[in-house]
């Protein structure tokens, strides 16, 4: 790099480390590639590296012009050398902010992660953003104000007085107060992106949680485009009653001698124009949708007018004027409404004592509840604000307290202004009381529904596509577009939900649907607060301070005691339908970590329990086996795998009913740095084939420079507290006479004895090839030769054997050595008892060594005698090889090695009497334990594997246990 590249480079904006704007650091750029081109281990990078020279804009205005750059002196030399010992840290820092958003994961979980945050650097064009205002509170006040206040509520008020209609209002309201806290909490905890409150609820309650309870929401908002359609027809054909199509006329008994008749939108008229309009609004979702969200805000405009105008009405509104029912704002009218009138009605909700529904206060709720819903509108459009830590909990805030506001006030105006006759018969009194014409409140009330009607059909398929995008479930593949495209199927299945809802003629009928549907995932929306603010995680840091746990419980309990309030039959509906679609994620849905509450709910749980099982020793009654598995083979593993098979089929057959963890260990000779990566690598195959076997278990890799430290350092370090393994379990190294006469059995001997050192367990498996897997029953007997006092691991085996179908065909006889015949009855009777009061069902056999004579047994020990003269000769051969060397070798632990030739006889003639007798009653078994005697003091490891061998001499399928200094069973209950 020549000074021309470095004053070129000087005149654009570098970075600067202690603030101020960065300039954008992409691939091709010279600093980029000047560091790629280095080789840090040459001299000529290192000179080369002196002569770069950063200039933040201050220095080049100090300099006097741009592009100076100073000469080298003494304080630009200690400005160069400030930061040597870092390298390119700041650099690499700076390109890092980046992946800390979440792009550094190889395989992100939704291809939407990242993509609304970035670092601005230079001088890229902006991006259009929205404030608290255009971007959080119109759209929230749009949503929320809506056919429901118009056409309904001066209905509710009717039926429900002023008095129960307050407490609907601030019952509703409290409810979406509450989750709009819940939402100010999660939604300033960090960026959101697409989704809404699926991604909100998803990445705080799990993947399964987040995509059935976005699916409902889904399927609240395409019911609610049908209920805001529905809205604006019969409105229109109130307002124009000759264009209907058909005309029906309800009698309306009121209990008076005159029965009036009120005239009401035909339902099939309904029908009809709905489907028209939802066809009308599909085609404008699929051509402009640019065009709505930029003239969005416009809709407001004829809501806040209408509105206005209402109220202009109900303060110059006097008696029968402008309409007969029409009382002025009248304390006699006050007082009449202000008791409930729950009655019947026919289905267009014109009192009839014969119609065939009766409302109450529960399924009111149900009906005014959508018109406090919307509080989510601003949280939707997160991508589009300028700072939405502070936009969506200020706007949405705003919006529900100032419509709830307007809701308490309107209950007080309408329950004065008009008889409760004319409060129940006239659906459309605010057109009525209108100034100066109703025409005004009907366009503010069509232009509002089909607004509001235009963002559900805009939304939902756009809510779809999110979940689809996030590739959970492959059924929703067909909704997927990518970043840039519309949701074009997602919008035509979202109109045909519309279109059947619409069909279905009857407001009245769907909003309790569309209640349902908006409570379920309001309560996921407090749930995920409650979860989050009560773990406190080290990453739950909320910018919003106003939350508590305790007020996001107490929402979701509202939003679970509203909807059973409302109806019982629909809660259980919707539970049922969000139920089904969870466990459906669960069994067909791909996993993904989204960093949700329920894993650092069960990581703390993890370590309070850990805390609570304390370093005591575990009862009896509470002891589970924790196997470490050695993955080290003694020879080639089959089909090229991380673990022998067998050995994870083995680890399944210790664990009751599949309770209990494995840990599976395998060591990677070498040097830790350069074999890290490796390591990682074979971690990850491991852990994979593990979860393929299906057995519960952790995977590990440990980097040694040879087998016996990484074993050694893996039983002093492996586990914490109580949960550290307490059974080793292993291979029995039947080629190391093959293989290597010198290292197997040292590393072999050696695990033994660092196992007996920290008082672990040791399972050792001879005849691995021949152990079965869970498809392959066994039949016979498992037979237990019980020799040393190991605190009843041997039989607890026994027991967890019989519990797996491969072994439960057999039965289990324990074998006790006597060593006088005398001996051999009391023994017995006391086994007996004692696997009485264990509640073991065994068959106890008690065979006597001391007058057996392996001289006298004749043909019938061949096969051992042979093995014991082998042994004996490849024994004399060893020491005639140690004796022609002229010095005594030293063993591994660095003693001298002291050879007693009748020990050794002694040794071998006891392994020939257990083998013989093993032979004699168990060849037929399905499977022998025995226990696992130590390796003699100060005897070579050649000489133990050859007492080993002797032992295990044509018993095809062995395991050989060693407990350690404490019990593993108990008498007592």
């Amino acid at each position: 790099m020549d000074r021309g590249d470095i004053e070129e480079a000087g005149e654009e904006e570098f970075p600067r480390l202690g603030g101020g704007k960065y300039r954008p650091v992409v691939a091709h750029d010279r600093a980029v590639v000047e560091m790629s081109s280095i080789d840090p281990g040459s001299s000529s990078s290192s000179s080369s590296l002196k002569k770069i020279k950063v200039v933040t804009p201050g220095e080049m205005g100090a300099g006097g012009r741009e592009g100076h750059i100073p000469e080298d002196g003494v304080n630009g030399h200690q400005k160069e050398s400030k930061l040597e010992l870092f390298g390119f840290d700041s650099l690499v820092n700076i390109l890092g902010l980046k992946s800390m958003t979440g792009e550094q994961i190889p395989a992100p979980s939704s291809p939407r992660d990242g993509e609304d945050i970035s670092i601005t650097q230079g001088h890229p064009k902006p991006a259009i953003k929205m404030g608290t205002m255009m971007g959080v509170f119109v759209p929230c006040l749009q949503n929320i104000l809506g056919i429901i206040y118009y056409i309904r509520f001066t209905w509710i008020v009717g039926m429900a007085g002023i008095g129960q209609s307050l407490v609907l209002v601030l019952l509703c309201g409290l409810c979406t107060f509450l989750t709009t806290i819940s939402l100010s909490a999660i939604a300033t905890n960090g960026a959101m992106k697409g989704g809404g409150p699926y991604y909100l609820i998803g990445r705080a309650l799990g993947p399964e949680v987040g995509v059935s309870i976005g699916l409902c929401f889904f399927l609240g908002n395409a019911v609610a485009g049908a209920l805001y359609v529905l809205g604006a027809v019969e409105t229109f054909l109130k307002a124009f009653p000759a264009a209907g199509i058909f005309r029906e006329t309800i009698t309306k008994v009121n209990g008076t001698a005159v029965a009036e008749s009120v005239q009401s939108p035909s339902s099939h008229d309904l029908q009809i124009y709905g489907i028209v309009v939802t066809i009308l609004l599909c085609f404008i979702v699929f051509g402009g949708v640019k065009m709505i969200n930029r003239v969005a805000p416009a809709f407001l405009l004829p809501v806040l007018l209408s509105i206005f105008c209402i109220f202009i009405g109900m303060f110059l509104a006097k008696t029968d004027d402008p309409d007969t029912g029409i009382t002025g704002l009248r304390l006699k009218s006050f007082r009449d409404n202000w008791s409930s009138a729950y009655q019947m009605t026919n289905n267009a909700g014109i009192p009839d004592p014969l119609g065939g529904t009766y409302w109450s206060f529960n399924e009111l709720v149900g009906l005014f509840f959508p018109a406090v819903t919307g509080i989510m509108a601003g949280s939707n459009r997160s991508a589009s604000l300028k700072d939405t830590q502070r936009s969506i909990p200020v706007g949405t805030l705003a919006a529900t307290l100032t419509t709830t506001l307007l809701y308490v006030i309107s209950v007080l105006f309408f329950g004065a202004v008009a008889t409760r006759d004319k409060l129940l018969t006239d659906r459309l009194l605010t057109a009525t009381v209108a100034w100066p014409l109703p025409l005004i409140v009907h366009v503010g009330i069509i232009l509002s529904t089909l607004g509001a009607a235009l963002q559900s059909l805009t939304g939902a398929p756009r809510l779809l596509a999110a979940i689809a995008n996030d590739d959970i479930l492959p059924i929703l593949n067909y909704f997927k577009v990518a970043d840039t495209s519309e949701p074009h199927i997602a919008t035509l299945f979202t109109a045909l939900i519309c279109i059947g809802c619409v069909v279905i003629g009857n407001l009245d009928l769907i909003t309790p649907t569309v209640t349902m549907f908006y409570l379920l995932c309001y309560a996921g929306v407090n749930l995920s607060c409650f979860l989050l603010d009560l773990l406190d995680a080290p990453s739950w840091r909320p910018r919003w301070k106003y939350h508590h746990w305790s007020l996001s419980f107490v929402g979701a309990s509202l939003c679970i005691v509203i909807m059973f309030l409302i109806s019982w039959s629909f809660t259980v509906v919707a539970i049922a339908l969000a139920s089904l679609i969870y466990k459906y994620v669960g069994l067909k849905g791909k996993a993904g970590d989204w960093g949700d509450g329920f894993k650092s709910a069960y990581f703390q749980l993890a370590l309070r329990s850990l805390r609570s099982l304390g370093a005591d020793q575990v009862h009896p009654k509470n002891w589970y086996p924790i196997p470490l598995v050695f993955c080290r083979p003694w020879g080639q593993l089959p089909e090229n795998v991380p673990c022998h098979p067998k050995l994870a089929d083995f680890a399944n057959c210790m664990k009751k009913k599949g309770r209990g963890m494995s840990i599976f260990v395998s060591i990677l000779d070498g040097d830790y740095y350069e074999c890290a990566e490796e390591a990682k690598e074979a971690c990850k195959q491991l852990a994979t084939y593990i979860e393929y076997k299906r057995c519960e278990g952790v995977a590990e890799i440990v980097v040694a420079p040879n087998m016996t430290e990484g074993f050694r350092g893996i039983i002093q370090t492996m586990g914490l507290g109580n949960l550290k393994p307490n059974i080793v379990v292993m291979r029995y190294p039947e080629i190391w006479r093959r293989e290597n006469l010198t290292e197997i059995p040292s590393t072999f001997v050696g695990i033994i004895n660092d196992c007996i050192t920290a008082n672990k367990g040791v399972v050792i498996i001879k005849g691995l090839e021949e152990w079965p897997n869970e498809y392959q029953r066994q039949y016979g007997t498992i037979d237990l030769y019980w020799i040393v006092r190991d605190g009843g691991l041997m039989l607890l085996l026994s027991q967890l054997l019989l519990t797996k179908e491969s072994f439960e065909s057999c039965k289990i006889q324990l074998f006790c050595i006597a060593e006088e015949d005398s001996d051999a009855e009391a023994l017995k009777a006391d086994v007996k008892k004692f696997l009485y009061d264990l509640r073991m069902q065994a068959e106890v056999i008690v065979v006597t060594m001391k007058s057996w004579d392996i001289r006298s047994e004749g043909n019938s020990k061949e096969d051992s005698l042979e093995a014991f003269d082998a042994a004996q000769r490849r024994i004399s051969d060893y020491l005639g090889e140690i004796k022609s060397q002229g010095s005594t070798p030293l063993l591994a632990n660095g003693k001298q090695m002291v050879v007693n030739e009748q020990q050794v006889e002694k040794f071998l003639y006891t392994m020939l009497k257990l083998n013989s007798t093993i032979l004699s009653y168990s060849r037929m078994a399905a499977v022998v334990l025995v226990s696992l005697p130590p390796p003699p003091l100060n005897h070579p490891a050649y000489f133990y594997m050859e007492y080993m061998d002797l032992l295990v001499e044509n018993v095809p399928r062995m395991l050989i246990v060693r407990g350690y200094h404490r019990d593993v069973v108990t008498l007592f209950t």
